[in-house]
């Protein structure tokens, strides 16, 4: 028998600023390329651009696509809301491509996972909103990140009949956590497929049963992560492997 091919899987880089000793660079977690390749996939990285032209090129050429997460936060002034002090906003130039690319993924239905800022970004497309700062917004919620940057668990419950439970299965899971800014309220074509045991949404995903399109607020790359978690790299490239035959299938 032929040998399965690996699918092309987009990850979206971050951008960092020249400064006076040092010049811009783009970087990408090493996270991120390993679990895409231990789940038999090809990572892409995809540079932040400032023309929607040379995008369009990358995603022809893509199967899937992981939006990566990042320690800058969404301007919130770009939804018509007030900034909050605890908001470090992302490099514009990241930000502006981010916005064009998840666009683009949306309307290309393009199997995806969305992790941290990636599943906030795509919230947001979808016209949902956040929490600019938990600790203030939820005061007796549970601690989301440590506060002196050491790993940081907690449990998320997940939603019964949601795809995110054919990736894990029924009930708890314990995922790494470290971030301030959360989902709110779920925009129009998404539902929660995980919720924290404060209420927090943790995970979301399409209603689409056509479209694979998850997002989850911890980080499945991390070293913190558990081993259950490379499933959701696994599902991604699985999904793509499927478009694939789908798309050859209907060409003959």
């Amino acid at each position: 028998m032929p040998k399965q091919p690996r699918p092309y899987i987009g990850v979206n880089a971050d951008f960092v600023p020249a400064s006076k000793s040092s010049i811009a660079t783009i970087r990408v977690p090493t996270g991120y390329l390993d679990a895409i390749v231990a789940a038999g996939g090809l990572p892409v990285v995809v540079p932040p651009f400032h023309r929607d032209v040379d995008l369009d090129a990358y995603l022809d050429r893509l199967d899937g696509f992981v939006l990566t997460g990042s320690a800058g936060d969404l301007d919130p002034r770009r939804h018509g809301l007030a900034t909050h002090a605890a908001v470090q906003l992302l490099p514009e130039r990241r930000d502006d491509s981010d916005r064009s690319l998840v666009r683009k993924l949306i309307a290309r239905q393009m199997p995806l996972l969305a992790i941290g800022l990636g599943m906030q970004q795509l919230n947001v497309a979808f016209g949902g909103t956040l929490y600019l700062h938990l600790p203030e917004e939820l005061p007796r919620g549970l601690p989301h990140r440590d506060s002196t940057g050491q790993p940081h668990r907690h449990t998320a419950m997940i939603q019964p009949g949601t795809r995110l439970e054919e990736v894990y299965g029924p009930g708890e899971i314990c995922i790494n956590s470290n971030h301030h800014q959360a989902v709110r309220q779920v925009g129009k074509g998404l539902r929660k497929a995980a919720v924290a045991p404060d209420g927090v949404i943790e995970a979301i995903e399409t209603t689409d049963p056509d479209w694979y399109c998850l997002g989850v607020q911890w980080h499945p790359e991390a070293e913190t992560a558990t081993a259950l978690d490379l499933q959701l790299f696994e599902c991604l490239v699985q999904a793509c492997l499927r478009e694939h035959q789908t798309l050859s299938y209907s060409s003959r």
